[in-house]
């Protein structure tokens, strides 16, 4: 799942919806960085609600993708496209089709939401605005046990550029598709590679419903007083 699938259900409670992207953030940010769920536990009952909401975020980003990944449609829609690229580009390593096949679904639900719900988008980023970055950044520090340099600054970036409307443009699209290729050291696609976008769209709208079968509830972490402060995060 992307941004906007995690999050939508999460518009009244910004760093609960924070902690949703929080782990595609640190992808982005440091990918050396991670907040597993075992160590986001311990701070889903912490007595600062805020850290506490990020962390509960962060626990249900990796629930939604436990069951998103493990949909019938997720990985015949994955496998279908997957092929198509192979098809359509020249000889390429075999990584970038498969790699851009899981991240085509991903993107293109976040816009089939978008699209069939007006305003949904708008509403993200609004709630996105409410986030204090800092707060946020000092939050998966506490659940990381390691300091994340630059996340409150990319949380202002990312606020700013809305680049989450670009996915309704093939162009715009393919920009940010190119953008994630050279941050993972794969080669960028050809202007070419718009042709295959408007099957996508059909397909993944046709599944849409299929993707989102397995949504749990928010996650409910329940236990013992979580840590209060950094020095008892070890």
């Amino acid at each position: 799942m992307n941004y906007l699938a995690h999050g939508r259900r999460f518009l009244d409670d910004p760093y609960f919806l924070a902690g949703t992207a929080v782990p595609d953030w640190l992808g982005v940010v440091d990918r050396r960085v991670r907040v597993r769920s075992p160590r986001a536990i311990p701070w889903a009952s912490h007595t600062d609600p805020a850290v506490a909401a990020v962390a509960r975020g962060i626990l249900q980003h990796h629930a939604d993708d436990r069951w998103f990944h493990g949909t019938r449609a997720f990985v015949e829609l994955n496998l279908e496209f997957a092929v198509r690229i192979r098809g359509h580009l020249d000889p390429d390593e075999g990584f970038r089709p498969s790699f851009l096949g899981h991240i085509l679904v991903e993107i293109l639900l976040d816009d089939v939401l978008a699209e069939r719900q007006p305003g949904l988008l708008d509403a993200y980023y609004q709630t996105c605005d409410r986030i204090d970055p800092e707060v946020v950044e000092q939050a998966v520090t506490l659940v990381a046990a390691k300091p994340v340099a630059n996340l409150s600054l990319f949380i202002r970036r990312f606020c700013a550029e809305r680049f989450l409307y670009d996915y309704a443009d093939d162009g715009k699209l393919l920009t940010r598709l190119n953008a994630v290729m050279r941050r993972v050291g794969l080669s960028s696609l050809p202007s070419e590679f718009c042709e295959l976008l408007p099957a996508a769209r059909r397909d993944v709208n046709r599944r849409r419903s299929e993707l989102l079968a397995g949504e749990e509830p928010p996650s409910d972490v329940s236990g013992p007083p979580g840590p209060t402060s950094q020095g008892d995060s070890s």
